[in-house]
């Protein structure tokens, strides 16, 4: 079994320091629990923060670490400006309520010293994590405080297995592109093999956010990045039910529930637990307990409402906020409902251990659980497991990912007063037999996918993830001498390169990809170094190809290999008569769907067309492609063309015209001679098909081919070219 590394901002644990010892206590909470198995076998770390130790002396550190050591958990120490930069100021004051949709709690200024720190800390963890991997490992890192850590563990460790999983929700496109920072978090993402989310709404955000902001289109559940094929799963966390049903039934949590029954004297008892947290709905929900009382007189007197609020964050100013808003809340509403001898809502602003939320879990008539946003909320599970007497309600917010599960619940907007008003309203008034069927649906649930479930299907699913199929070993600059050994055993180099893609980066439209003076330069040197020949194979139409390349002395190869104009100054000829009376047929429709498709253009050729949507809107125009390749299939299905699919662009052309044309007719009975081609799209897997053997195919980008080689952009295609030419210009300095 593979050792795991299981890497999170803290630790799972408490250190606890008395007078005459020190403790390390484990930590009680849902993701503690969740991965003690996996961190329990196969000999795995955890790596983290273990907390504020800087009031420790040396040997108290030395004693922790020991400590530590034995647990198999390994530190990362954060100084007090680091935990308010990186952990309060970015992670706690950016990341949190944007993912959570409050924009107006989002610290304005995200590209300063705290951004900076997160860098910074996700590069020590990088640091830490590198150093503790061994061949075979899995790395599984945790949570949004730590979205740059893949990515940084990707070039320090380009073979290993890494996941990610993200315990918050990944918010819509629309919310997600307010911030600065998001192509480096979402760059960040991508160096793992397997990211994983509570819910597909979220799923679906992330790949809605990689296609709008890095342009990036996600094949379902399959990301191509880098010759790798990213997987994105959804893994709704559970809780441990088991033990919380064991708990729940243990004599002593059963006696404190049944006091806490005597002592409601027949009130109905509704239940809140939370972390004093903005994105729970506490205040909200108060209002919703007032409106209740204020429109059902009968019930006053006859409900208490207990809000267990658990201290969070207490040195974050938006959190004190909180506590005194929730604080007035309270006071207002037991000033206007309570009396002498009762008031409606309980408030206990402190934590608690596990046996006693036990015992409120067990005594509660109704739990409400409403967050404004959450990833998943446990509490809801935690609720339905305690309840082995299949009685009690849920009431539980839309906007919590455990919404999507729990289908039984009594589910509401939390923005909606009058809604939850109503809700608390039916759920003390609902039968015994009607609690008792939710209540066993919601049970039989949250048993069979329970936290262990869920920890094991994830790294099942990494521990399956492998090199995408198809796609070429990179070419890195340590490469480049091995092919160039190759080159220099022939006498002669043909050069056969692509353009849009291969030579020069994508333009919004095609006349805005003209060459820039560095790539003109570098076709020249070329077709001026010795032996060498510069063919460039393109799809452009030649009246294009002739304006930007007329002045050098190189091959140029219109419209996918219909139009040749070998050597330069030669005459345009076309190599296949091709009919072109399908033409009539398609441009009604490709011509509708560019006025339905705004941003979007024809381009037309001597015997094809091209539709260009790359300034279209990303998501609308990835739909309509599909949608004009599925028309065009039909339209087209007797006629000799063949419909290619592009980077953002369909191009309709004759059957019998392929790149490989040029291969065929001009190079395959060259002697002493080597062809080397560069291409990146599946036009170009023709010209890599027709190549003779001992050719050199270099794929450009992260798409599967048949090419060996691959180079990651046109960057390095340049590179790699200009590689040739300091080879030549070496050998030509006197000795």
């Amino acid at each position: 079994m593979a050792r795991i590394l299981l890497v999170s901002n803290r630790l799972p644990i408490t250190v606890k320091v008395e007078p005459d010892k020190l403790s390390v206590l484990r930590s009680p909470g849902g993701l503690a629990t969740a991965l003690k198995g996996p961190h329990e076998r196969s000999g795995s770390l955890w790596i983290g923060w273990p907390g504020d130790v800087s009031r420790l002396g040396r040997e108290q550190i030395a004693a922790l670490e020991q400590q530590l050591a034995t647990m198999r958990l390994v530190p990362l120490y954060l100084t007090a400006s680091e935990v308010s930069h990186y952990y309060e100021g970015f992670s706690n004051g950016v990341l949190w309520p944007l993912f959570h949709y409050l924009l107006d709690r989002i610290k304005l200024d995200d590209r300063g010293a705290d951004w900076e720190s997160y860098r910074a800390i996700n590069q020590r963890f990088a640091d830490v994590v590198a150093a503790q991997y061994q061949p075979g490992d899995m790395i599984w890192v945790h949570d949004y405080q730590l979205c740059l850590l893949p990515a940084m563990l990707r070039r320090r460790l380009p073979h290993a297995k890494i996941g990610f999983f993200l315990h918050i929700p990944f918010p819509s496109s629309e919310v997600f592109r307010i911030l600065p920072s998001r192509a480096a978090i979402l760059e960040g993402l991508l160096g793992a093999d397997l990211i994983g989310f509570h819910t597909f709404s979220y799923m679906r955000n992330f790949s809605t956010c990689l296609l709008r902001i890095l342009g990036i289109e996600a094949d379902i559940d399959r990301i191509p990045v880098g010759g790798r094929e990213v997987r994105l799963g959804v893994f709704p966390i559970g809780v441990d039910a088991k033990s919380f049903e064991s708990l729940a039934n243990a004599p002593e949590v059963r006696a404190e529930a049944e006091t806490q029954t005597r002592s409601a004297d027949g009130r109905k008892l509704i239940l809140g637990i939370d972390r004093l947290d903005y994105t729970k709905g506490m205040p909200r929900r108060l209002l919703a307990i007032e409106r209740f009382l204020e429109r059902e007189p009968t019930w006053r007197g006859r409900v208490r409402y207990v809000q267990v609020a658990v201290p969070s964050r207490e040195k974050i100013p938006a959190y004190e906020v909180l506590r005194q808003q929730v604080h007035d809340l309270v006071s207002r509403i037991n000033g206007t409902y309570g009396t002498a001898t009762d008031v409606p809502v309980h408030y206990l602003y402190r934590a608690f251990q596990e046996r006693q939320i036990a015992a409120f879990y067990r005594s509660a008539d109704v739990m409400l659980v409403t967050p404004l946003r959450d990833g998943m909320n446990l509490v809801a599970k935690e609720f339905v497991a305690s309840r082995s007497d299949e009685d009690g309600v849920l009431i539980l917010s839309e906007f919590a990912g455990a919404a999507i599960e729990l289908d039984q619940a009594l589910r509401i907007n939390p923005y909606d007063m009058e809604q939850t008003a109503w809700a608390i309203k039916k759920a003390v008034t609902m039968p015994r037999e009607e609690r008792r069927i939710r209540m066993r649906a919601l049970r039989e649930r949250v048993s069979r996918e329970d936290v262990h479930d869920w920890a094991q299907s994830f790294l099942d699913a990494l521990a399956q993830t492998r090199v995408r199929p198809g796609v070429p070993q990179r070419l890195g600059a340590e490469g480049y001498p091995a092919l160039l050994d190759r080159v220099r055993t022939f006498e002669r180099l043909v050069l056969l390169l692509d353009y849009d893609g291969t030579l020069v980066p994508f333009a919004p439209t095609p006349d805005e990809a003209a060459p820039d003076r560095a790539l003109l330069e570098l076709l020249a040197r070329l077709s001026h170094r010795p032996q060498t020949e510069v063919h460039i194979i393109s799809g452009r139409d030649r009246h294009t190809l002739e304006r930007w390349f007329s002045g050098l002395s190189i091959g140029l190869h219109a419209e996918h290999g219909l139009w040749s104009r070998p050597e330069p100054g030669d005459d345009w000829r076309m190599l296949n008569e091709v009919p072109a009376h399908w033409k009539d047929r398609v441009l009604p429709t490709i011509e509708q769907f560019t006025r339905r498709t705004p941003g979007s253009l024809v381009e037309h050729k001597s015997a094809s067309i091209a539709w260009h949507y790359r300034q279209a809107d990303p998501e609308f125009g990835v739909f309509q492609a599909k949608e004009l390749r599925l028309h065009l299939s039909e339209v087209l299905s007797n006629f000799p063309v063949h419909i290619l699919p592009g980077d953002k662009v369909i191009e309709i052309k004759p059957q019998g015209v392929d790149k490989g044309q040029i291969v065929h007719r001009f190079f395959s009975n060259v002697s002493k001679t080597i062809l080397l081609a560069i291409g990146d799209d599946r036009t170009d897997e023709d010209i890599f098909a027709a190549l003779p053997e001992g050719s050199i195919a270099i794929h450009v980008g992260p798409n599967p081919s048949r090419a060996p080689y691959r180079l990651d952009d046109f960057r390095e295609a340049r590179a790699f070219l200009r590689m040739f030419l300091h080879n030549a210009e070496a050998s030509e300095m006197p000795s």
